[in-house]
């Protein structure tokens, strides 16, 4: 259940992944959404150390966010851009779920820790990677079903 599939009806039983087709307004919508709610989570979580002092996640560090808000969002846009259309034709298994945790992780460490550029280009490359084996997974997953042959009912001729 992916709890942010506007079509899940809450139920515990409803555990199977859907194809979420629709027109691509909505997918763009959805999109835009579990971006900015994913790096809106990120920043608010940044606002909080997390930890003891001697480890543990600093807050956001001094200075302007919006260099690493504006890479994060970027990043969410092309993650959740590659989840939603391989959801728009197979089914992916919580696709705004991992979307708003990977963008989540990823803007509040870059917060946290203020990385220079190229540790900052690693962490959005793992983030597109993760997003992409995500949803490479699902297309297998659905490509090996569809080859595997159906059981035939024992009373059908």
């Amino acid at each position: 259940m992916d709890f942010l599939d506007p079509s899940d009806s809450g139920a515990p039983d409803d555990d199977e992944v859907t194809v979420r087709p629709g027109p691509l307004w909505r997918h763009a919508l959805w999109v835009v959404g579990v971006t900015a709610l994913g790096v809106g989570l990120g920043w608010a979580g940044s606002l909080f150390r997390l930890g003891p002092d001697d480890y543990g996640l600093l807050a956001a560090a001094p200075g302007s966010p919006w260099t690493y808000l504006g890479a994060w969002a970027v990043t969410g846009l092309a993650a959740t851009a590659v989840l939603r259309a391989a959801a728009a034709k197979v089914p992916v298994p919580s696709p705004g779920t991992i979307a708003v945790i990977l963008l989540l992780i990823g803007t509040r460490l870059s917060l946290g820790w203020r990385p220079e550029t190229p540790e900052l280009a690693a962490m959005v490359a793992g983030a597109l990677v993760l997003a992409g084996i995500w949803a490479a997974i699902a297309l297998r997953a659905d490509a090996v079903a569809r080859k595997t042959p159906k059981p035939q009912s024992p009373g059908a001729s």
